[in-house]
């Protein structure tokens, strides 16, 4: 089985997964508005060694550019160029290096990353709970 993408009009509207036969007998339209995208392709590079299809797997929204044979996903913000090589789009600074209990997403008014801590998530334990006792009042039922 493969992964197939339906394009209209230089979009994907539609990614299954289908035999290239099944695409072929008109079944789910024009056999040529299906075209391939491999899962495991992503900036170009297949992540299994394998050979890359399309610069990247194809995703709803995505635009399917014929010139470069190429899957890219829609503009994240107006700053951000297309890679040529990879059709993956970049951010005009590159992300800061991860620092331990942050993490950082991108603003765009002032074209830069900004870090965001990491919410701490308490975790209960039977340590940290206490066992009702006979003075514990009943809890409130509904």
């Amino acid at each position: 089985m493969s992964h197939f993408a339906k394009v209209e009009n230089g979009i994907v509207t539609q990614v299954i997964v289908a035999e290239q036969d099944v695409i072929n007998t008109g079944m789910f339209g024009a056999p040529d508005s299906w075209i391939k995208t491999s899962y495991n392709t992503y900036g170009g590079e297949h992540k299994l060694g394998g050979e890359p299809l399309r610069k990247n797997y194809a995703g709803f929204g995505y635009t399917y550019d014929s010139e470069r044979d190429a899957f890219y996903a829609p503009q994240p913000y107006p700053s951000w160029v297309l890679d040529d090589d990879t059709c993956v789009w970049q951010a005009p600074i590159a992300q800061p290096d991860p620092v331990e209990g942050f993490f950082y997403t991108w603003d765009e008014e002032t074209v830069s990353w900004t870090s965001v801590p990491i919410p701490v998530m308490s975790v209960i334990t039977e340590e940290t709970t206490t066992a009702p006792t006979e003075d514990t009042p009943p809890a409130p039922t509904e």
